[in-house]
């Protein structure tokens, strides 16, 4: 089994947890978890030379928005 696979395992593990949170604050955190190895799985994928870098969804807050380091294309600093 690829790396990438057992990351999108945990990522799906992580969505089944969510789903039976007892408080709002700890779906968050599951969430946020499933969110994290999808973006491992992801990164994996292309370290293992499977997608393009394009192919690669940018990393986004958890209010949405990109952070305002990422998704500058300003290289100063």
């Amino acid at each position: 089994m690829k790396q990438s696979e057992i990351f999108r395992e945990n990522a799906e593990n992580c969505a089944q947890l969510a789903e039976g949170a007892t408080s709002e604050p700890l779906f968050n955190r599951y969430k946020r978890m499933e969110a994290a190895w999808r973006a491992l799985a992801n990164e994996q994928d292309w370290l293992d030379g499977e997608v393009s870098p394009s192919r690669i969804p940018i990393a986004r807050g958890g209010n949405g928005h990109v952070p305002e380091n990422l998704g500058s294309s300003d290289s100063a600093g």
